[in-house]
């Protein structure tokens, strides 16, 4: 059967070709301005993704400067402490008597001028007594020796070790578990090696620097090791 045309269905027919023809002029032109506007969403995202790295870089680089400085202030700390035990800071100190000072001078009862001991010891034990200088481990022909008898010091004479109270502690050094005396010998905070702290062991009566105590000495004993330069010593053997 087919459709019969009419007046009105021809202004029908028409009418709807005229409207989807402006349906598609209108999508058409609302396309670009799509685009536009998911471009310009893409790039307010990625301004976003970019402000957000940037503050956490940010907060990266604050939580990191509290570790900087901490650094910083343990190594100004170490420094200071070092710095601290210098004779010349440890003068303007209002703690600082005059017996304090002589042990930082290293004037004892027996005093003399670095002249006088540079003339009264050889070079080698001059460094040792006087300048802290260590001589090389099974140097000393006194780490051998067993015989009966006193150690005194090369500088003065004192006597500051009895042969009893050596031990072989295999360091190279002659060792001993406890001086002569309790006031033979004056130990001094020894701070010359950076974040090793020592304590120094010098001789009581002129102060000449002798070597170090640990406390990994005999156990059965005072649990002390006195390790001691030979050059700073000399034996005397038993009568």
């Amino acid at each position: 059967m087919h459709a019969i045309s009419t007046p009105v269905a021809r202004a029908t027919s028409r009418a709807s070709a005229a409207s989807c023809s402006t349906r598609r002029d209108r999508a058409a032109r609302l396309a670009p301005r799509a685009s536009r506007a998911d471009a310009t969403a893409r790039a307010d995202g990625d301004d976003d993704d970019a402000h957000a790295t940037k503050r956490a870089e940010s907060s990266s680089s604050s939580s990191s400067t509290p570790m900087r400085r901490r650094r910083l202030i343990n190594l100004t700390a170490a420094t200071t402490a070092m710095v601290v035990a210098s004779p010349a800071l440890a003068a303007a100190s209002e703690f600082a008597d005059a017996g304090a000072m002589a042990i930082l001078n290293r004037q004892g009862a027996i005093a003399m001028s670095d002249d006088e001991w540079r003339a009264k010891l050889d070079p080698f034990a001059y460094q040792v007594l006087r300048r802290e200088a260590t001589e090389r481990p099974f140097s000393s022909p006194l780490y051998n020796e067993k015989r009966a008898g006193t150690f005194v010091c090369a500088g003065c004479g004192s006597e500051l070790f009895d042969m009893s109270t050596k031990y072989d502690s295999g360091t190279g050094w002659p060792s001993f578990y406890a001086p002569i005396s309790a006031d033979a010998v004056t130990e001094v905070p020894d701070y010359s090696i950076m974040f090793l702290p020592r304590t120094e062991v010098r001789c009581a009566k002129c102060q000449g620097h002798l070597g170090h105590v640990f406390n990994d000495g005999p156990r059965e004993t005072t649990g002390l090791r006195y390790c001691m330069n030979g050059v700073s010593l000399a034996f005397e053997p038993a009568a």
